[in-house]
């Protein structure tokens, strides 16, 4: 019997008004770099979009540093897509592309994540977990 065990873990924190800016300066090409159609829809109807994009961006980065990678060429933006919960509001990760192909690469059966934001930040973190004895630092 195989027992499930931490193989990363990932914080991130993002202040708001850094990614308000980034909107504004780079408009659709910052959008469409770093968020995928269903999590930039999902956030654009908020009355704060940035609030929840900078929220979404810190899950981003948390789940890469708990790879242990970044985000680079193991994986980019594109490949982790953020999703939520209609019932519960919990987010989860989605993994795409080469993010897909690691996380099976490691042995990863699931992952956990945790988001929350205030006015001028958001902050997630993230646990991968999984039944691999190679561990992401092989």
């Amino acid at each position: 019997m195989s027992c499930e065990r931490i193989l990363g873990t990932g914080i991130d924190i993002v202040e708001n008004d850094r990614i308000e800016s980034m909107i504004k300066r780079w408009s659709e090409h910052f959008l469409d770099r770093v968020f995928l159609p269903a999590e930039q829809a999902y956030c654009l109807e908020k009355a704060r979009p940035s609030l929840h994009l900078a929220g979404r961006f810190a899950v981003k980065e948390a789940v890469s540093k708990a790879f242990r990678t970044g985000i680079g060429p193991r994986f980019g933006w594109l490949d982790l897509e953020v999703e939520r919960n209609a019932e519960s509001g919990a987010p989860s990760i989605k993994f795409h592309g080469k993010a897909a192909e690691f996380a099976e690469e490691l042995g990863v059966s699931r992952m956990m994540i945790s988001l929350a934001h205030t006015r001028h930040y958001a902050v997630a973190n993230a646990v991968l977990l999984g039944e691999s004895s190679s561990g992401v630092d092989s």
